[in-house]
């Protein structure tokens, strides 16, 4: 029978003492092995944006010299650097995520890049919408942020976005990856349809929209 080595990360102090999110990962984890074994668990307190990871390597040693196979609840658990997830598919040991239990090599490279991808998109747009704030003439942090007014110009910017699509940011990192790994366009089109991405319209890509979002990026880099 398969045994497991789980490992578990949550993003605060509080998290790890009170259990919350702790145990809806020990749960995922628990259903995904049933009545297989779970040698030792891991648990990492640590931001995803931070690059220290002691218990993961200390799990993925274990696992190693157990002969286990390591299990983790969610892929975005281990990091949104892509570093972390490479690392330990380069491992040579038995991984597996319960949220996406088949996920092959490559797959997993696609996550890991759109993980980091999506951490230094969040970065920037922070960045950006505080930079805004501050030539609208806020003081960031202080309570006047917070009048009617301020909270009307809140509103407004969020309707702006509400037709924001997430998708094509995160199709554009996949599309840069893949196409950098040699894939053609029409390979890459059916990749990202096979992902179940979409486009600003909410439909499937086509090869020639992969192609001008291709283009676009070697024109902004």
């Amino acid at each position: 029978m398969k045994s497991y080595i789980a490992y578990y990360r949550v993003s605060t102090q509080k998290q790890g003492t009170s259990g919350l999110g702790l145990e809806a990962q020990r749960a995922a984890v628990q259903a995904f092995v049933k009545d297989s074994p779970i040698l030792a668990e891991f648990v990492e307190v640590e931001s995803g944006k931070n690059n220290s990871r002691p218990q993961l390597y200390s799990a993925m040693e274990e696992a190693k010299k157990k002969g286990a196979t390591l299990v983790i609840a969610k892929l975005d658990r281990l990091s949104r650097n892509a570093g972390f997830i490479f690392a330990l598919r380069d491992s040579g040991i038995d991984f597996v995520c319960s949220d996406i239990p088949d996920a092959n090599t490559l797959t997993i490279g696609i996550f890991a890049v759109l993980a980091q991808y999506e951490r230094e998109l969040i970065s920037q747009r922070t960045k950006s919408a505080l930079a805004a704030k501050k030539i609208q003439g806020f003081v960031l942090g202080k309570p006047e942020n917070f009048t009617n007014e301020g909270r009307a110009k809140g509103r407004a910017t969020q309707a702006a976005q509400r037709g924001y699509n997430p998708h094509i940011p995160r199709a554009t990192a996949l599309i840069t990856h893949l196409r950098s790994s040699g894939y053609s366009f029409v390979k890459i089109t059916k990749e990202l349809n096979k992902h179940q991405f979409k486009t600003v319209s909410g439909k499937e890509f086509h090869c020639e929209q992969v192609r001008r979002i291709w283009n676009r990026t070697q024109v902004s880099g």
